[in-house]
C-alpha cells in the first residue's frame, strides 16, 4: 500500500510561486496515476491536476491551467505541483492523491490520500 506525504505549502504573496511535493512510500509508485486536489474553507474538495503513471500525459482544471504544472519523478517516488502566478483564490489545503492505473491514461479514480498541506496566498 502506498502512503502519501505532502510538503512545500506556506504563505506567499499574490503573484508568487510555490512548489508542492508529495513523497510516496512503497515500491509500486510507478503503477499509480497521481493527482492534486484542493479544499478551500467552506468549500468542497476540487480537482486541480492529474498525471498518468508514466508522466506522459497531464490534465488541469481550467482555474489553474497555464499557471500550475504537475510532474513526477518515479525514481524518487515523488509527484510535484509547481504553482506560479498565485492568486488569493488559490488559498486552500492541497491534497496529493493516488490511484492504481492499468492503462496509463487520464481520468482515474483516486483512493489514496495524503493529509494535505496548507497554501495561503495574501493579496
Amino acid at each position: 500500500q502506498v502512503q502519501l506525504v505532502e510538503s512545500g505549502g506556506g504563505l506567499v504573496q499574490a503573484g508568487g510561486s510555490l512548489r508542492l511535493s508529495c513523497a510516496a512510500s512503497g515500491r509500486t509508485f510507478s503503477s499509480y496515476a497521481m493527482a492534486w486536489f484542493r479544499q478551500a474553507p467552506g468549500k468542497e474538495r476540487e480537482f486541480v491536476a492529474e498525471i498518468t503513471r508514466s508522466g506522459g500525459s497531464t490534465y488541469y482544471a481550467d482555474s489553474v491551467k497555464g499557471r500550475f504544472t504537475i510532474s513526477r519523478d518515479n525514481a524518487k517516488n515523488t509527484v510535484y505541483l509547481q504553482m506560479n502566478s498565485l492568486k488569493p483564490e488559490d488559498t486552500a489545503v492541497y491534497f496529493c492523491a493516488g490511484g492504481r492505473s492499468y492503462s496509463d491514461s487520464l481520468g482515474n479514480q483516486y483512493n489514496l490520500w495524503g493529509r494535505g498541506t496548507q497554501v495561503t496566498v495574501s493579496s
